[in-house]
């Protein structure tokens, strides 16, 4: 999904990027890791930080373009971008560690119904009061416990860096089409979305029926934590 104001966005991002590149100054709580330390490769377009995602504007705990997991996270993400090298696919991370305060943000959002600044992008077909009813929003998320990780494959060849395979929606679309099972795709977006999951459960995630993107680790270190520590 093509959205305005990506182009700046992402030169937002990368300069922000550089930045914080050579900062170690942060130090995460233990049993945490800077996943782009971990995977160089790994390619990064963390929304949250920047006005492009559901709300269309910065979310509470984002102070700086990094991704945050759990050791034995980003261990088994390192093992899925291994796999995908040798046929000229990597990884691109929309979202991993989510600070409890940014869940916070997210929940004021959805009881203002007001607030409808990116529907048309993100929700088009759902009445934003049925984005808590439908599963859509809550008022916890696996991304606060640290081992949860929204990702999809791209290609790392030369002449289609970075271009992502068609998985159907964009990343955070609400709707049924999301869905990693949903009937209305086509055939290659199917085999697209099989693939990523298929690797991804290979290596100890598990999926979630309402998100393709969305993935657990099953033997997660902090099953009942919900941490607030910022994303800097």
């Amino acid at each position: 999904m093509v959205r305005t104001g990506m182009v700046l966005a992402a030169v937002f991002f990368l300069a922000t990027v550089q930045a914080y590149g050579n900062d170690t100054s942060t130090k995460l709580p233990e049993g945490f890791v800077y996943v782009e330390k971990m995977i160089p490769s790994l390619v990064l377009e963390l929304h949250y930080i920047t006005n492009e995602n559901f709300i269309g504007r910065p979310i509470d705990g984002y102070e700086a373009p990094r991704c945050i997991l759990t050791r034995e996270a980003a261990e088994a993400v390192a093992a899925v971008q291994e796999r995908l090298r040798p046929f000229g696919l990597g990884l691109k991370v929309f979202d991993a560690y989510r600070p409890q305060r940014a869940v916070d943000h997210f929940v004021r959002w959805a009881k203002d119904p007001d607030d409808i600044l990116r529907k048309a992008e993100y929700y088009p077909d759902i009445a934003k009061n049925r984005l808590f009813p439908e599963g859509y929003i809550a008022e916890r998320s696996s991304h606060s416990r640290g081992s949860t990780v929204d990702l999809t494959i791209v290609s790392i060849r030369p002449e289609t860096m970075g271009r992502e395979l068609d998985m159907g929606t964009g990343f955070d679309f609400f709707g049924p089409e999301s869905a990693p099972l949903f009937p209305g795709i086509s055939d290659e977006q199917r085999a697209h979305r099989l693939l990523l999951q298929t690797l991804m459960v290979q290596h100890g995630f598990a999926p979630y029926a309402e998100e393709w993107w969305h993935f657990t680790l099953k033997d997660e270190s902090f099953p009942n934590t919900y941490f607030d520590f910022p994303v800097r």
